[in-house]
């Protein structure tokens, strides 16, 4: 609960990522095509998503999806934007709508300090990413750029949103109590809905804005040092961004693996694991994939199955290091699990108390491959927050479309209001 109290501190200090002015304003009365890229991890979707408004209303979604390669991820900025524009490129040629310049909406899963909804600069990168002259800049600027060099095609870039704002947009497109977006993935993140009246650095107090969290960075001052161990230092020191998105670092499915890994490493050499024996594999940094969790921790794996597991890594252990293997994976899995419900439990209880409510029902959509794909985390979590914010009636909806659809849902409202003011 100490924590809970720091993280609400945290966020009225830093949340400087506000989003667009009250969601109340999408009225379902958009409709056309839109283009919208998602940017946030190696992966790069380009969809084309075509509204339907009416009695009828519906969004059909076209997509691609493209790697992105770790010496583009490490590269130049301009290498890195121009690998998205070719991208674009392909994805256009293969839509056969090249000549088009539709309203696009760029989710950009990266701390931005933003001043409009077409406008973002860039804090800092995480999940792996290192492109140089970037930082500071604004992406909307450098994705122009990029598309200006090629010379191919033009588009009208509407809006940069975050990825926890356009998975709340694209649950709240189908529930009005939607007002809390999660990502639980590669990264962690939290952005949610807040009365104008409690932001002070915006002038004016009616309506709501989507405050962007930035959650991932709680703990950076060291209120977190209490409760991180040695294996989460050690995984700091190894990491890209030494010392920063330390409570994502504990959170967040791009280091579970490695906090497993170091666990294993320690044990090993107080000759618990293995014989004793560090075996070449295991000092490879980023051998524990996330994804060998997941696996590892299904109830319906056997123990013989764990141990393929572990030997296809290259960790020949005996069927007490597979129970022990189980163990450590469930125990970093649970205390992520626990520490994300922890947030949340913090931000509906924020929420509630902001408003003078004796009881909130709110509905939290979520995306991410660590709630969707692991066999306890989502349950754990939800459990958290029910324990922690008993006084909050809370609703998990999954994104099934992703933060792309959100993307577009957000530009055709920001299209139609700015066509509005002109009128």
């Amino acid at each position: 609960k100490t924590c809970g109290f720091q993280l609400l501190e945290f966020w009225e200090l830093k949340s400087t990522s506000l989003k667009v002015k009250d969601f109340t304003d999408f009225s379902f009365a958009e409709k056309g095509k839109y283009l919208a890229l998602d940017l946030g991890g190696t992966n790069f979707r380009v969809l084309l998503v075509k509204i339907r408004s009416g009695r009828n209303k519906s969004v059909r979604i076209y997509n691609k999806i493209f790697a992105i390669p770790l010496e583009i991820m490490q590269g130049t900025g301009e290498e890195l934007f121009d690998h998205i524009v070719q991208c674009i490129a392909d994805f256009l040629e293969y839509m056969g709508i090249k000549g088009a310049r539709l309203p696009l909406g760029f989710t950009f899963s990266f701390p931005c300090r933003q001043t409009s909804i077409d406008k973002g600069a860039l804090v800092g990168w995480t999940k792996g990413f290192k492109a140089t002259n970037c930082e500071g800049e604004d992406v909307v600027d450098l994705l122009r750029e990029a598309i200006k060099r090629r010379n191919e095609f033009d588009l009208d870039i509407v809006a940069v949103v975050n990825d926890t704002v356009g998975t709340m947009m694209t649950c709240g497109y189908e529930d009005p109590y939607c007002e809390i977006g999660l990502i639980a993935g590669t990264g962690s993140n939290v952005c949610y809905m807040e009365e104008m009246k409690h932001i002070e650095i915006i002038e004016g107090d009616e309506g709501k804005m989507c405050i962007n969290t930035e959650w991932g960075g709680f703990g950076d001052n060291g209120c977190l040092d209490n409760f991180r161990t040695r294996y989460d230092q050690e995984v700091d020191s190894g990491s890209l961004n030494p010392g920063k998105q330390k409570y994502e670092k504990m959170t967040s499915g791009m280091y579970l693996g490695e906090i497993v890994r170091q666990i294993l490493i320690d044990l090993t050499k107080r000759g618990l694991l293995f014989r004793g024996q560090i075996s070449e594999s295991l000092r490879r940094r980023g051998i524990f994939e996330t994804k060998y969790l997941s696996q590892i921790e299904s109830d319906r794996l056997a123990l013989l199955q764990v141990r393929r597991i572990l030997q296809q890594l290259g960790l020949d252990g005996t069927c007490d290091d597979s129970i022990i293997v189980k163990e450590v994976c469930g125990y970093v899995s649970k205390r992520a699990a626990q520490l994300c419900g922890g947030g949340l439990a913090a931000v509906v209880e924020k929420i509630r108390d902001n408003r003078k409510l004796e009881h909130l029902k709110t509905t939290i959509g979520v995306d991410g491959t660590l709630y969707k794909l692991h066999p306890h985390f989502s349950r754990i979590l939800q459990e958290t927050v029910k324990e922690l914010a008993p006084q909050c009636d809370v609703t998990f909806m999954l994104s099934e479309d992703g933060s792309g659809k959100g993307a577009a849902l957000i530009t055709a409202v920001a299209k139609r209001m700015h066509q509005v003011a002109e009128n």
